[in-house]
């Protein structure tokens, strides 16, 4: 029988859990701040149905890491009917900040006038391909919007785990290799080809050192857009003794035909992995650029421990 003050005696309490004080806290979720500016994918490459889907999985993954998120697509390459260009994105979204703004007034809410950038554009590259990049730009100045350009995605240890991740698909690498046990078609040496020439191959070898300490397998860089360039060193690979190469692109995925992933495959005689997609890191890559740019959030996304 229970007394007025709670359960009669010898039976169990259950006690409120105290909030935990300082760093052991458990931190508030983060979310979107009222008017922030919207974050826009720039998508390069030929639009077509499988980029989009591509492109809307990365900005979902975005959303579902910041609540409240206005997060856009635009195709560097795009057509404004079924694949929006990235100018018709920024003008769209300065028309609606703008309308929003006399909205209010009209309303005779108090409202301050709209400053600062209406978007933060994020290339959905890997790494740096300076032709790719020089077109961004060129639809950000003849937009005439206030939007403000980040870097690429890479270089970033969530890359190289993706990398990792999509061998393993392909049964090109162990899945863990703390694990003991042996893929037969592991690759002992990985060829990682990016695009963009040879600041895109400098780049793509930083990531290609993390990829080789999670692999301990040697990796190095090429440039698919260069002629000879994979087939070269999949020659350095074999010389240094590698004799079951893989290739591994350093891409996302649309910013190249993919039929020239497996003719670069085929040139070097090795299987290749798929381009990276949409890994849950490319969205959270993504969002960590924008959340930098406007000083949100300070912390990067972590990898994987392996």
């Amino acid at each position: 029988m229970s007394s007025p003050t709670g359960p009669a005696s010898g039976l169990p309490v259950r006690m409120p859990r105290p909030r935990q004080p300082g760093r052991h806290r458990r931190p508030e979720p983060l979310a979107a701040p009222e008017g922030a500016p919207a974050l826009v994918l720039a998508v390069p490459g030929t639009p077509r149905a499988g980029v989009r889907g591509l492109a809307e999985e990365v900005v979902s993954i975005a959303r579902s890491e910041l609540p409240g998120l206005d997060a856009r697509i635009g195709y560097v390459d795009g057509d404004d009917a079924e694949f929006p260009t990235l100018q018709a994105v920024l003008a769209h979204a300065a028309d609606e900040r703008t309308a929003r703004y006399e909205q209010a007034l009209a309303a005779g809410v108090e409202a301050k006038a709209p400053e600062g950038p209406v978007a933060v554009v994020v290339p959905l590259l890997a790494g740096p391909d300076n032709a790719l990049l020089r077109q961004i730009r060129q639809a950000l100045m003849d937009s005439r919007v206030a939007a403000e350009l980040t870097d690429v995605l890479g270089p970033h240890p969530l890359l190289a785990e993706a990398l990792h991740v999509r061998l393993s698909e392909a049964g090109l690498a162990r899945a863990d290799r703390a694990r003991l046990f042996t893929v037969a078609t592991a690759a002992d040496g990985i060829v990682l080809a990016a695009v963009g020439g040879e600041e895109a191959v400098q780049a793509a070898g930083i990531t290609g050192m993390l990829l080789a300490a999670r692999l301990a397998v040697p990796v190095m860089a090429a440039a698919l857009d260069q002629e000879g360039s994979i087939t070269s060193v999949a020659e350095q690979l074999r010389a240094s003794g590698s004799q079951q190469l893989a290739l591994a692109p350093y891409l996302i995925g649309p910013e190249i035909d993919a039929t020239l992933v497996a003719e670069a495959a085929k040139e070097a005689g090795c299987s290749a992995a798929e381009a990276l997609g949409p890994y849950p890191a490319i969205g959270k890559l993504a969002l960590a650029k924008y959340t930098s740019a406007l000083g949100i959030a300070p912390q990067q996304p972590q990898g994987a421990a392996h």
